[in-house]
Formats: C-alpha cells, structure tokens, sequence
C-alpha cells in the first residue's frame, strides 16, 4: 500500500452544488448531471465489462479523484456474481482530503455501503476479501513506468487534455501500453486527436465511439 508522499498535497476546490471543481484545471470531478451514469457508459461498457470479467481482474486508472471510479466497479463485479477477487491500481497526484471524498460520494447514496470501507481508509488503499484498492500518490508520469504490475483495462480519467495535458503525454500513454496485458483495453471520455494519436502509436486499436450525455464521442481502445 502506497503511503502519502509529504511533497503532495490534496487539490484546492470549488464546488459546484455537491460536486466537487478541481481549481487548478477548471474541471468538475464527475458529470454534473449524473457522475454514475457517465461512469458506467464511460469506464465499464467502455471497457467490455462485466463480460470480461474473471478472478484477478486488474482495472487501473490515471486520476483517483473522489473513488467514484473505483467503487462504481467493484459494485459492477458484486453484481455480476464474478469469483474470486478484483483489483484496482490508481495513480493520483493531489489526493482528496476524505471529508471532501464524503461529500462528494454522498450524492451517490447507492455507494454508501461501498463507500465505508474506501472513508475508513482515509480515501487510500485497503483490502477486502473480493477487492484490493491500490492507491499510488504521485506524479503518474513518474509512478507509472515504475509500477510492476499489468493492467486488464485502463480508466483514463484525467482532467481535460487541454487543461491537464500532463497525464495526456504521449510518453505516459506509452507507458500505459506497456503496463496492459495482451488484449487489454482503455477507455476515455476524451476524444481528443491527440490523444487518440497518442495511444495508437503506443500499440493500440483506437476507436471513436458516441459519448455520455451532450458529449458526442469518447474513445476506447485495445491493445494489439
């Protein structure tokens, strides 16, 4: 488990309602019309799940944020009677303070069982029988390359490219590739050339595909 960095802090917010706007990039965390919904066509059907599911299933993610992500799978892979364990590695550079994680996950109230364990933790990793949380505070561009394991499907979920272009780099992407298994996938809600182009010079089989909500497209992709 990943111990808090003391050079890393958590990110200054505003708030816009319950949800809570990441300051520095000008960027909501999760849809401000339904951060689930949007979670669930961006990140899970957009990586093929829970048909792809099996024991050991590693997801990663760029940009932990509120756990939204995290606890949105780990109800998917409860639902889906899946076996044995999921595992979920997630690289974050400002961790949230936990009682801004509350907040915002109380607009979830369907997450709040899940949710216990995740606050108990502090908003860090922690283990349960079916799920290990794995959470890497850091740079991405630097914790990435030097993370050992190798993901089945990727959660993209920085801030917009244009307002956090760091985790968009073509370098990190390459390093993403290079940490999924044979046949694993990304999603993104980006549809960004960019990163587009990025993530196929890095390996992948790249496809547009309609969006969430007033976001006509996004992007999935599979490792070739």
């Amino acid at each position: 488990m990943q111990e808090d960095h003391p050079n890393f802090r958590g990110p200054d917010l505003d708030w816009n309602g319950e949800v809570p706007v990441a300051r520095a990039f000008d960027d909501p965390y999760f849809s401000l019309s339904d951060g689930l919904a949007e979670t669930g066509h961006v990140f899970l059907a957009g990586n093929g799940l829970p048909e792809r599911f099996r024991d050991g299933f590693h997801i990663a993610e760029l940009g932990f944020g509120t756990g939204l992500n995290a606890l949105a799978a780990l109800a998917l892979w409860r639902n889906s009677g899946a076996p044995g364990r999921l595992c979920f590695t997630s690289f974050e550079r400002f961790p949230m303070a936990v009682e801004d994680m509350r907040r915002a996950l109380a607009v979830f109230p369907e997450m709040s069982d899940l949710a216990g364990p995740l606050l108990t933790a502090g908003g860090r990793s922690f283990a349960v029988p079916d799920f290990e949380l794995t959470v890497v505070v850091g740079d991405a561009r630097e914790t990435v390359p030097l993370w050992k394991g190798r993901a089945d499907a990727w959660f993209l979920d920085g801030f917009a490219p244009a307002r956090n272009p760091e985790l968009w780099e073509p370098d990190l992407l390459a390093a993403v590739a290079r940490h999924t298994a044979p046949g694993g996938t990304a999603a993104t809600y980006s549809a960004a050339g960019a990163v587009r182009r990025s993530l196929g010079a890095a390996g992948f089989t790249v496809e547009r595909v309609p969006g969430f909500g007033r976001k006509r497209h996004m992007t999935v992709a599979r490792l070739t």
